[in-house]
Parts: C-alpha cells; sequence; structure tokens
C-alpha cells in the first residue's frame, strides 16, 4: 500500500460530541485588595465582619473560643459602628465603598496599559472578603483562557494577614478545579526603588499645597498583634524599613519623623508606637501642625478616610494641635500604574 493510499484511509479525528471550544493560550493577572462591605446596613456589614473576622490568618484563636464570642458579642455591636464609619466615607454616586471605586480604577489603567504593550494579557481584579471575589477573578480569567495566572496582591508589606490569606483564598478555589491554571504568586516591594520614588513624589505635591508647614511627618502602617512578629511576620520589619526609605528619599530629619501603627482591634498588645495616642502625646506637647500618611495602603479606605482623616484629625485638634493634613494614598495615580505595571511585568518574565 502506497503512502497516499495509507493517509487517505486514516479516520479523521473529531472532537467528542459536546466538547468544549479551544480558546487561544492567554495570561491572566489578577489584582487582589483586602475587602469591603456590600453596603453600610447592619446585615451587610455583619456579613463581611464575619468573613473577615472569621479568618484564622487575622485572629488567631481556637475556633471554638473564638466563634462563640465572635458571632454572639461582637457582631451584634459591631456592624452598627463600623457602618457608620462607612456611611461617611461612602462613594454615594456608584453606591460603594472608596476601596472598590479605586481598585477597580487601578485595574482599568492597569489593563489598558499592558494592553498597550502585551496582546495576550487579561487583567481582573479581586477582593479577599467581599464582592468581588477570589473566585470569581479567576473563573473569569480562566474562561477567557488563561492557562497561566498570576496573583498580585494589593500589599506593598508582606503579611501573612493580608498577603498569605489572599493566596489562601485562592488556592483552597484552585483545589476545586478539574484544570488548573499554572499559578504565581505577587512579591512584596516596600523597598523597591520606583515605589519610594512615588511616595516621595507623593509626599512632595501634598506638601507644597499646604499653607502651613509641618513639624512632623507620620507614616501610620495597620497595625498587628505583636505575637505574630514573634512568630515570624516581616511586616513590621517592612514597615520600619519602608518608613526609613521614604524619610531618606526626602531628606527629613529622623527626629520629625515618626512610624506608628493604628487599627488596633482587642485587648492583646499590638506593634507599637500606636497612631492615636501618638497624636494626642503631639498635640499636647505643643505641635501644631502635622502630615500623615498610609503607606501599608495602595488604596484609600475605611482605614484612611475615616480612621485617620476625620477621626485621626479630630483627635489631635481637640488635643491642641491646630492643623492637620492627610497625605492620600497612591490611588490610581498615573506613576503607580505604571509602577504596578512594572512590577506585574517583572513577576511575568518566562511567561511574556
Amino acid at each position: 500500500m502506497s503512502t497516499n493510499e495509507s493517509a487517505s484511509n486514516l479516520t479523521p479525528i473529531t472532537k467528542p460530541q459536546g466538547h468544549p471550544a479551544a480558546q487561544s493560550e492567554r495570561i491572566g493577572v489578577c489584582l487582589i485588595n483586602l475587602g469591603t462591605p456590600d453596603a453600610t446596613d447592619y446585615w451587610s456589614m455583619r456579613k463581611y465582619l464575619s468573613e473577615f473576622l472569621s479568618d484564622t490568618r487575622v485572629i488567631n484563636l481556637p475556633k471554638l473560643l473564638w466563634q462563640p464570642i465572635l458571632q454572639g458579642i461582637i457582631l451584634s455591636i459591631r456592624p452598627s459602628k463600623s457602618g457608620k464609619a462607612y456611611q461617611s466615607i461612602w462613594n454615594n454616586e456608584q453606591n460603594e465603598s472608596p476601596l472598590k471605586t479605586i481598585t477597580r480604577a487601578q485595574c482599568e489603567k492597569v489593563s489598558t496599559m499592558l494592553g498597550a504593550e502585551l496582546n495576550n494579557v487579561e487583567v481582573t481584579w479581586a477582593m479577599r472578603y467581599g464582592n468581588p471575589s477570589i473566585k470569581s477573578g479567576i473563573d473569569e480569567l480562566t474562561a477567557k483562557g488563561c492557562k497561566k495566572i498570576l496573583l498580585f496582591a494589593l500589599y506593598p508589606q508582606y503579611s501573612a494577614t493580608t498577603t498569605a490569606t489572599a493566596f489562601d483564598k485562592a488556592f483552597d478555589h484552585l483545589k476545586t478545579l478539574r484544570w488548573q491554571p499554572a499559578i504565581r504568586t505577587s512579591s512584596p516591594w516596600h523597598d523597591r526603588d520606583e515605589y519610594i520614588t512615588a511616595l516621595a513624589n507623593k509626599v512632595k505635591a501634598h506638601l507644597s499645597t499646604l499653607d502651613f508647614e509641618p513639624e512632623y511627618v507620620l507614616t501610620s502602617f495597620h497595625g498587628l498583634p505583636k505575637k505574630y512578629l514573634m512568630k515570624g511576620d516581616p511586616y513590621h520589619c517592612m514597615c520600619v524599613k519602608n518608613s526609613r526609605l521614604l524619610q531618606e528619599k526626602l531628606g527629613w530629619s529622623k527626629d520629625k519623623w515618626l512610624t506608628t501603627f493604628q487599627s488596633r482591634f482587642g485587648p492583646a498588645e499590638w506593634l507599637q508606637p500606636y497612631t492615636e495616642p501618638t497624636l494626642v502625646e503631639l498635640a499636647e506637647k505643643g505641635v501644631k501642625n502635622i502630615a500623615i500618611l498610609s503607606p501599608a495602603f495602595v488604596s484609600d479606605c475605611i482605614e484612611t478616610l475615616e480612621e485617620i482623616a476625620i477621626e485621626g484629625k479630630n483627635t489631635f485638634l481637640e488635643h491642641g494641635g491646630e492643623n492637620f493634613s492627610y497625605i492620600p494614598c497612591l490611588n490610581d495615580d498615573a506613576e503607580h500604574v505604571d509602577m504596578l505595571c512594572t512590577y506585574i511585568k517583572q513577576e511575568l518574565q518566562g511567561w511574556i
């Protein structure tokens, strides 16, 4: 039998009935932020807080001990209080929290910038707690043909309570998939020059708009129970280095630059010095003018807009201060988006 005759007798390969259509392979990027309630009412807040405070990466206590306290006491009181705080900063035009508005804008701008250079990359965004979920983000990317996905946590400093739990949640969903995409996770960038430069430029631009000169600049990072540090969490060290590098980049005196920690929860000792007592101490010793920023956050949120810009300001003024200015996060500033794209492309090396 000739070669041509053999070839003509071969049965053509056909797809089984119902076989899904083949897609061109793409690369996905999922930007992950902390989370947000869907609304400010009691039940929306309770649902969000229950998910957040049930995370054992955040509250490292035995469930049998913690859950009765959380579900029976804390979630009976805290949702109403937190709801009022969210109402004071809520984006009423879009009926969502500023964190959701800003993270979406960051995603859209990153997608546009990367898309102008790379034609096979899809970018989406997700929240560790609340919506859109990390599950929905991964499913969206895989539905678009992404066989490789970078999980990019929007935290400059690594902590098990933020970065690790975001990746945990992603892997929980990946365990349910029949066909898992290849996965990479991002690295922290607290000491990267592009980030320090972007922060320094933000601080200088903001201070140039003030009609007073700050006597002190505070960097207020989200707090962490001290025991987490003692168990090996590197967050504190990264925050301190972040603050020092920024102070050096700006050329501010060490004596006029303070690193503090905010957002304490519960009776345990947290990382110190605490932000609120520091504001009281400064005001009571005669300091009249300060500025403050929160480099642990890349997007303005409840911890910056309400806890610092509103409550922190009130605390400082009530104890004798006169001028208080909050320096916004990098948000969707062009320099910040460019920086994120640079880091994303570096994390994708070998895939693009």
